[in-house]
This record gives C-alpha cells, sequence and structure tokens, in this order.
C-alpha cells in the first residue's frame, strides 16, 4: 500500500511586500525551498543531502532584499523534491502511486516522464526519491496545500502590480548546476528564458542581457533554458504582463557538493538586484506610451 504523509500547511511559502511598491515587478523563487518534513524524508531512499540535489539552494536569499527596492518577492519554502510549483498543477505519473489517478490528469508530459512532474519520482541527476508508491490523496494535498497557495501568492501580487502600474512583470529565478548535462562546465553563468520571445517584451530581455554583460558575466538566451511553467502561464505581453526567467548558474555563489554559501553571495546578490532595476526600467519604458495614450 502507498503512505499518505502529513502536510503541514503553515510555513509554506515566504512573502514580503514593501512599504510602497515602487517597481512593476514580482519577484519568485519557486525551487529554494529546504523544509524537509521528517514524514517525507521517512519514505524516501534519498539521504539528506541527495535528496537536496533539485534544490535551487539559497535562491530565496539571493531574492531577500527586493522589499527593499521597492517589489515584492514570494519564495517557496517546501523543497522542489516534495512539490514542484513550476509545473502544471496535476502532471503527474500514475505509475509513482497504488491507485488510478483521475483520467484528466496531465500523464504524458515530457517532464513526466522525465520523473520530474509536479510530484517528483526522481531528483536532478535522476536518483529515485521513494521507497514505495504512494497513495493518490498524497498528490491532491501536497497540491492543495502547496502549489495553490503559491499560485495564489503569484497572482494576487501580479494582479496588485498591474493595477498600481498598468503592467506588471514576474521574474522568476532559479539556479542551475555548474556542470552541463555532458559533464562539461556551463558554458555560460546565467541563461535569461522568455520562452523564445513569447513570454515578454524582448526589450526586458535585451535590457537584463546587457547590464548582465556590462558585469562581466557570460549570458545565454533560452539555452539550454527557455522557462518553466510559471514563465509560460504567467507571461502575456498583450495584456501587459510579461514573465521572464533567470538562471544563474551555482558556482558564482555556492559550494554544489556540500550545499553551502560560497563567497560570491553578496556579489551574486546584487547582481540580481541590478538586473531586477534594469528589468523594471524595461517595463516602466514600455508601459509609459500606453499610458500617457489613456
Amino acid at each position: 500500500m502507498g503512505r499518505a504523509i502529513n502536510n503541514r500547511t503553515q510555513d509554506v511559502l515566504s512573502l514580503t511586500k514593501p512599504q510602497r511598491q515602487s517597481l512593476p515587478v514580482v519577484v519568485s523563487s519557486p525551487h529554494s525551498g529546504r523544509n524537509y518534513d521528517a514524514d517525507f524524508l521517512a519514505v524516501s531512499r534519498l539521504d539528506k543531502l541527495a535528496i537536496r540535489r533539485s534544490e535551487d539552494a539559497f535562491v530565496d536569499e539571493l531574492i531577500a532584499g527586493v522589499a527593499g527596492m521597492g517589489a515584492p518577492g514570494v519564495a517557496a519554502l517546501f523543497p522542489r523534491a516534495y512539490l514542484d510549483p513550476n509545473r502544471e498543477p496535476y502532471e503527474l505519473d500514475p505509475a509513482m502511486f497504488d491507485a488510478p489517478l483521475p483520467r484528466w490528469i496531465n500523464s504524458r508530459s515530457p517532464r513526466v516522464r522525465a520523473g520530474l512532474g509536479t510530484v517528483p519520482r526522481v531528483v536532478a541527476g535522476g536518483a529515485e526519491i521513494y521507497r514505495g508508491k504512494l497513495l493518490p490523496e498524497e498528490a491532491e494535498r501536497r497540491i492543495k496545500g502547496c502549489y495553490v497557495p503559491y499560485h495564489d501568492a503569484l497572482v494576487e501580487l501580479i494582479g496588485e502590480t498591474r493595477a498600481t502600474f498598468g503592467t506588471a512583470c514576474l521574474i522568476d529565478c532559479h539556479s542551475m548546476p555548474s556542470a552541463g548535462n555532458d559533464g562539461g562546465r556551463q558554458k555560460s553563468d546565467i541563461v535569461i528564458g522568455d520562452r523564445f520571445g513569447a513570454s515578454c517584451d524582448r526589450s526586458i530581455t535585451a535590457a537584463a542581457t546587457e547590464l548582465l554583460r556590462e558585469q562581466g558575466l557570460t549570458v545565454r538566451r533560452n539555452d539550454p533554458y527557455p522557462g518553466g511553467f510559471i514563465t509560460e502561464h504567467y507571461g502575456r505581453p498583450d495584456q501587459g504582463v510579461h514573465a521572464i526567467q533567470l538562471e544563474f548558474n551555482r558556482a558564482l555563489y555556492m559550494e554544489e557538493r556540500t550545499m553551502r554559501r560560497g563567497k560570491g553571495m553578496e556579489a551574486t546578490r546584487q547582481t540580481l538586484e541590478r538586473a531586477i532595476a534594469a528589468i523594471a526600467d524595461a517595463v516602466l519604458t514600455i508601459a509609459a506610451p500606453a499610458n500617457a495614450a489613456e
């Protein structure tokens, strides 16, 4: 039989809001959560370090100062290995459960086939998470207890931002391993994802690229990370809502083997905040003609 895991709904996310919002952006970190529930660890075959392989470690700390800049921020406190909010709500693998799932779930996406659905089967690198199968109710519990509150927060913040400025941009922040899929080192310090121009105005991507390259960093666009569900789902440039994904090479700010903060934490935080400011300026520039015409 599968096992149900207690879902403690408190401490699901960290939400920070400035006293007065002065930037038309919302900053998100969906994969930096590191609150590993004891019941979850009990059904995992991985040790406490291995289960963190999917974690965008410390990205929540990199964005912690955005409220001081005049922008709201939200970060998941639950780990990505437990529930991935950067997926459709029901991208699920039926083989993970000991009873049938509803027929309407999305079980055929490439992410599910890779074991990286809404409730992941594996961590980054392909290591299996669970000793046995889960109850179907467990997926529903996690979705309602973690996924829904996270996206409710994004919807609220984006709506408030758009109401204030007439436009909004969601900046979804992530980190990537310093080694690529071929085992070699990543060819870039940062990958900017805009769904190949579909999730935000190209001038926003250009502004972020220019700023980051001026900082001496190597930048690629959409390769190999064009943006996940969050970027694709919320990016509606034709409706005045933009979304852009920033992937930082972990070697910039942390020790990957030991999962410890590195000497580059403060420099990377400052770089990210400069990028946020540049994106905000680009968003306001785009919105200015429309606002003047009203």
